[in-house]
């Protein structure tokens, strides 16, 4: 697996982008929010996704090890392809995917070109049920930190199910969220996570 490339950008597609690296370049199929972050001609990391057909193979990258668990996160999800999740990434961050799934905005999930409402409901039904799994399991543990950090109060509940969707587990992030302010948005406190974690 090709955990990401780096090098320089010597190309983009409206929905690609060249990194040549040890003067190999590889085409990377990627998000409209990746491709406003890099600069042609600049050195770019990108966190990559081999997806492997019988046809072909194909490299998916991202400026984000966010945006990748997000995508990763979104084509898990039956009749979901890679493409789809391209589509939903292009008109939402990871955060806000996170907290569409969280809070079941259909709306805003169905922004994304090719996405019609019963793909929406499909992410949103698989993937909550996906969190609800990991959140029993891991309730112990976070009720745990709760008490010993008072992560439990203003919107970090609700951060940590958001965070849940992207595949953290309410122990993993609770000790995080302790630390920031409870009283701001949800989107905010998903964001900070994530760079504290190093994950963005």
């Amino acid at each position: 697996m090709i955990y990401s490339v780096r090098g320089k950008l010597v190309h983009t597609t409206p929905s690609g982008a060249v990194v040549e690296c040890g003067g190999v370049g590889y085409h990377c199929q990627t998000t409209v929010n990746t491709l406003k972050a890099l600069r042609l001609n600049t050195e770019v990391t990108l966190y990559t996704y081999l997806n492997v057909r019988e046809d072909a193979m194909e490299l998916f990258g991202f400026a984000t090890t966010a945006e990748l668990e997000a995508f990763k996160t979104l084509i898990s999800v039956s009749g979901v392809g890679p493409k789809a999740g391209l589509a939903v990434l292009s008109v939402m961050t990871a955060e806000q995917v996170a907290m569409a799934i969280a809070t079941d905005d259909i709306k805003s999930i169905t922004r994304a070109p090719g996405i019609g409402k019963k793909i929406a409901q499909r992410i949103i039904l698989e993937l909550k049920d996906k969190l609800s799994v990991s959140s029993a399991e891991g309730t112990q543990a976070s009720s745990t930190n709760y008490g010993a950090a008072g992560a439990g109060v203003g919107n970090v509940p609700k951060a940590i199910e958001a965070l849940g969707v992207l595949g953290y587990a309410p122990s993993d992030v609770a000790g995080v969220l302790a630390k920031l302010d409870s009283s701001l948005p949800v989107e905010q406190l998903i964001a900070m996570t994530l760079r504290q974690m190093g994950r963005n």
